[in-house]
């Protein structure tokens, strides 16, 4: 962890406008406005740019991508530029939390990754281009999107330890676990081998 130098009562109001930032539901907003319909009716109901691909739209897809990776970013940017580096990482942590629980949906989000990976290029580019360059390995060997988040999350914590001081760790334990929780459903098809590849439609 980061030395703690930032007041609680702004630690908080960091917390939570990194919260209501992670929760703008751009899968949603993006397949809404390209008129695809509304996503959580659609494949897996996920809010994620993998379940953006099944409507056939790649363009929709990497737009999902890039604004749920941004906003991660754009959390913990703005947090460290503002403040320090302890509000950053709670900054991070803020906007993970509202992409998975979204005010605006109900509490029903995401499953994070693309968050995890823009937070983690924020908060520490070299260890998130390596995080970013296991999913896309094992993404282009498996060709499962689950399976590349998980290994991505999983060895993240390695990539601090072999690239930083380790003040990210218990941070990205903490993201990595929950974004485990989040993929409950898919190992469970993993271990069944039922898992849709990158692009396949989720049977019902």
């Amino acid at each position: 962890m980061p030395e703690i130098v930032t007041s609680q009562g702004l630690l908080l109001l960091t917390a939570v406008l990194g919260y209501l930032l992670g929760s703008i539901p751009f899968g949603v907003l993006v397949t809404r406005a390209m008129g695809l319909g509304d996503l959580r009716q659609i494949g897996s109901g996920n809010i994620g740019a993998t379940n953006v691909l099944r409507t056939g739209n790649k363009g929709a897809a990497l737009a999902t991508l890039l604004l749920d990776g941004g906003k991660g970013a754009v959390a913990v940017l703005l947090a460290r530029w503002l403040l320090a580096e302890d509000a950053a990482q709670m900054a991070g942590l803020a906007a993970f939390l509202g992409h998975l629980f979204p005010v605006w949906l109900g509490f029903r989000g995401g499953k994070g990754v693309a968050t995890f990976l823009g937070l983690l290029l924020a908060l520490n580019w070299i260890v998130g281009a390596a995080v970013c360059l296991t999913w896309l390995v094992s993404a282009v060997l498996g060709r499962v999107s689950s399976i590349a988040a998980l290994v991505a999350a999983a060895t993240s914590a390695l990539w601090i330890l072999f690239l930083t001081d380790g003040s990210l760790l218990l941070l990205c334990f903490v993201l990595t676990v929950l974004i485990y929780v989040r993929h409950w459903e898919n190992l469970k098809r993993i271990k069944a081998g039922t898992e849709p590849r990158i692009g396949q439609k989720k049977k019902a």
